[in-house]
């Protein structure tokens, strides 16, 4: 795959990702609001990411791409789809703490959310964030999404303060 938007680029991983991925794993926000994305060495970020490629040519995902910005070709984050237990699609997205505030994620989502949703076969797709996460939640209603709960929900196995939204395909 490979998508671009004005200012980045959406494509698949390779293996000599490994090092940036796990450096851009580490910031702050991630450790705080998605902790099972944190990649505390470089080998295991290389085994997730042979995981992920693994995934491009089935159709159960997840669905994990690298943002890289097209000026100096820095990897920036992901952008990804995963399955959730009843048969829904979630949207998620991580810009490292050093690139955050550009709009990066919001311009990588606008892209990858009608693309993938199309090649997937689904007309909504969910964004599910902790409440407390307000540039997460501010990028998915800035994509369209819109809120369906506030409020005590599950996320990654604990009750948690979350903001639920869903992107209907128009």
């Amino acid at each position: 795959m490979l998508l671009e938007t004005e200012r980045l680029i959406i494509t698949e991983f390779t293996k000599d990702m490994a090092r940036v991925v796990h450096e851009n794993s580490l910031d702050e926000d991630n450790r705080k609001f998605v902790p099972d994305e944190v990649f505390e060495t470089e080998e295991e970020a290389a085994e997730v990411i042979e995981f992920l490629m693994g995934q491009y040519g089935g159709s159960d995902g997840p669905f994990v791409y690298p943002v890289i910005a097209k000026k100096d070709n820095t990897n920036l984050g992901y952008v990804q789809m995963a399955p959730l237990d009843d048969g829904a699609w979630e949207i998620g997205y991580h810009i490292a703490g050093k690139y955050t505030g550009n709009g990066y994620a919001t311009e990588a989502v606008k892209a990858f959310l009608p693309f993938m949703s199309n090649k997937i076969g689904v007309s909504e797709v969910y964004g599910i964030c902790l409440e407390e996460n307000i540039a997460s939640v501010h990028v998915l209603k800035k994509c369209g999404f819109e809120e369906t709960f506030a409020g005590i929900g599950d996320y990654q196995g604990e009750k948690r303060e979350i903001f639920k939204s869903v992107w209907r395909q128009s």
